[in-house]
């Protein structure tokens, strides 16, 4: 049953507008180089709009993977998820394995999280579920659904190759996506460990009972393991290559996969560029040492 009239799941045409438009979305994220404010994460502030921080992140990102796999399982006409070849499935599989650990682990594993503006809180939502229905759509029907539409959509060595090929980029970004990821969460395990441990020096000097724990917020440092040797945002540079290997997974050909990177690009440059600036505002240029914002040696 559809959820909404032909666009859960999407009349063909519905989805083909969506592909379409979402094309222009790096217009919309351009608007970031020119506006300073951003309601999320380093440069969160208190506004009566804020949602906390984990339940914002865990709401807003969910609905990309679940949007996705109801139109896989439910297109007009398509006999759902057990009729489409392996491809189609490993790809849905690795869009969802991707957000599992994005919507939800992230939050759980996170010590704490800055609240989330409700307008970035917002945007996020429009473009996980405007994704959700492209990438849904061309795996669940409207993109190659049996092995000759596979082959036709061969790059330039035969299709198993570029699967192959594209499979391995893609757990590589993942890999290190986690690993940049958890460099960062490891600055605030770090000052809790501290923090508990002068509650407890305190408390035994003084005597007295456990004071309330106030939870660790806002403590951030310059990470200096991995890529972020060189680069100050590498996890996001591993979420492109991410999806430069999903991209090639489906084929030059595969519009939503393409406009998928590249509006991840259109969405997070800005953000890294000017990120690059708050570190060197808080820590000084000598703390930031040569580091470029996203691509080691060039920006």
């Amino acid at each position: 049953m559809a959820i909404v009239q032909d666009w859960l799941p999407p009349s063909k045409d519905n989805w083909e507008l969506v592909v379409w438009g979402f094309q222009f979305f790096p217009m919309l994220a351009a608007l970031q180089w020119g506006i300073s404010w951003y309601g999320a994460g380093k440069t969160s502030g208190k506004s009566v709009f804020n949602i906390p921080g984990k339940i914002a992140w865990l709401t807003m990102e969910i609905p990309g993977f679940l949007t996705m796999l109801y139109v896989m399982n439910t297109l007009p006409g398509q006999a759902g998820l057990s009729a489409l070849p392996w491809e189609n499935k490993a790809m849905g599989g690795m869009f969802v394995i991707h957000y599992l650990y994005r919507a939800i682990l992230c939050p759980i594993l996170n010590p704490s999280m800055s609240p989330i503006h409700i307008l970035v809180w917002l945007f996020a939502i429009a473009f996980q579920v405007t994704n959700g229905l492209s990438i849904g759509g061309w795996l669940g029907g409207y993109g190659p659904t049996t092995r000759k539409d596979w082959t036709n959509h061969q790059m330039n060595f035969k299709a198993g190759g570029r699967m192959e090929l594209g499979l391995m980029i893609w757990a590589l970004g993942f890999a290190a996506n986690i690993f940049h990821d958890d460099e960062l969460r490891e600055i605030r395990r770090s000052a809790a460990r501290k923090q508990k441990q002068r509650a407890q020096e305190a408390e035994q000097s003084t005597g007295k009972g456990k004071g309330k724990d106030k939870g660790v917020d806002k403590v951030y440092m310059i990470p200096q393991n991995g890529l972020f040797w060189w680069i100050l945002y590498p996890h996001y540079l591993c979420e492109w290559i991410e999806w430069g290997g999903f991209w090639l997974m489906a084929g030059s050909g595969c519009v939503p996969a393409r406009n998928f990177l590249l509006n991840e690009i259109a969405t997070m440059l800005p953000r890294a560029v000017s990120g690059k600036k708050w570190y060197i505002e808080r820590f000084g240029k000598e703390k930031v040492a040569g580091r470029k914002a996203i691509i080691p040696g060039i920006l």
